[in-house]
């Protein structure tokens, strides 16, 4: 095993990942057209259903070369019927990239939007609905990542299906890092990209749901061709294969973090998730830094901190104080307030937090920034 030195990344992906995982990408070269690549595939694909927790004889996994946001692409793009509308459930930055999706292809849509520091209303989602008949595909994210706020996808789910329309769901930062079922949470279709939750590397994304739909879909609109979901299913079922190339390298490293993946456990890795969120929260309470959404609402996994009101503070110059020592912060995602996100993501836990808020104590030491943080009010 090479000697690979260990970043601890606390953005919200791609996460930190094994040396193990890391190396499993050190293959032989092998062209992705053979049956051996193949079989490969098709137990990558079940273990995204399993990952889910959806039913292998009604659902099944798509998988796309791309980051997560060709999910957004390929699922709208895809699934809506001609002449129906979309209605995106938007509170944050990844369901306006939704809007923009519908926009760019000129979907019919409603973008419901409300506060970013906030769950969407559920009432104003019935209300959306009763009003829109021709809704027949509501959207909206799971984990908030901008944010760390946790939606009510079950309760959503439910008024769409009360109103004949499939429910589809980025799960992308959340997906086998918190509880999730496809089918008790009222989804059609969920999303993640292998650098998230499962721990591996960037360049595989996949789409999880409905035999069924997708099969139905093959008589809506083509708005692409790369990314169309009937397209790539079809080719799956016909030869195992994707239709165009796929990140061959990527795809061993993705297996190999499945085998971790159950190896430790949902519960487990659930609950290190949680533990290691938890750190976060007491090492910014002894820094005196504030976080700007309600704990009740987080999903425990991501953290939106508030930069202090101090004069010296420069996010650009702690980042780099931390990532010259191995740890990696990011900006927020909030354009009306300025924030830095620290993420629970990937193979991490609480003795990497320690280390990091001993590292963050120093950049704000070095920086003259005071301890405990000042706000104004």
């Amino acid at each position: 095993m090479m000697n690979i030195k260990r970043n601890i990344l606390l953005n919200p992906g791609p996460a930190t990942t094994t040396d193990t995982v890391k190396m499993a990408q050190v293959v032989p070269d092998i062209c992705p057209r053979e049956h051996d690549f193949a079989g490969l595939m098709k137990g990558l694909r079940e273990n995204c259903v399993r990952m889910a927790h959806g039913d292998l004889q009604k659902d099944t996994a798509v998988l796309f070369c791309g980051s997560g946001t060709i999910n957004i692409d390929i699922c709208l793009n895809s699934l809506l019927p001609e002449g129906k509308k979309a209605l995106i459930v938007n509170n944050g930055a990844y369901s306006s990239r939704a809007v923009e999706v519908c926009q760019y292809y000129g979907l019919p849509h409603i973008d419901l939007r409300s506060s970013v520091f906030e769950q969407p209303s559920l009432n104003e989602v019935e209300r959306t609905l009763d009003a829109n008949p021709d809704i027949a595909l509501v959207y909206t994210t799971h984990h908030e990542t901008g944010t760390g706020i946790l939606n009510p996808i079950r309760e959503i789910g439910a008024m769409a299906h009360a109103h004949g329309a499939i429910f589809v769901v980025d799960t992308t930062s959340s997906l086998g890092m918190v509880p999730f079922d496809l089918h008790q949470d009222n989804v059609d279709f969920c999303m993640a990209s292998a650098q998230k939750g499962l721990m591996a590397m960037s360049g595989l994304s996949f789409i999880v749901g409905s035999r069924e739909i997708i099969k139905r879909s093959k008589d809506y609109p083509k708005r692409s061709y790369y990314c169309n979901l009937f397209l790539q299913y079809d080719f799956f079922e016909k030869s195992g294969e994707m239709h165009f190339t796929p990140p061959v390298q990527t795809v061993y490293a993705a297996i190999q973090a499945f085998k971790e993946y159950w190896a430790e456990g949902e519960e487990a890795k659930f609950a290190r998730h949680h533990r290691t969120f938890e750190a976060i929260h007491r090492g910014l309470e002894e820094l005196g830094l504030r976080d700007v959404i309600r704990r009740d609402i987080q999903s425990g996994l991501v953290v939106s901190v508030k930069y202090p009101d101090d004069p010296n503070w420069d996010f650009g110059r702690v980042h780099d104080y931390c990532y010259e020592h191995g740890f990696t912060i990011y900006p927020g995602k909030i354009s009306t307030t300025n924030t830095f996100r620290l993420c629970s993501l990937g193979t991490i836990d609480v003795k990497d937090i320690e280390d990091f808020f001993v590292v963050l104590k120093e950049a704000l030491v070095k920086n003259n920034i005071q301890i405990p943080a000042h706000y104004n009010d």
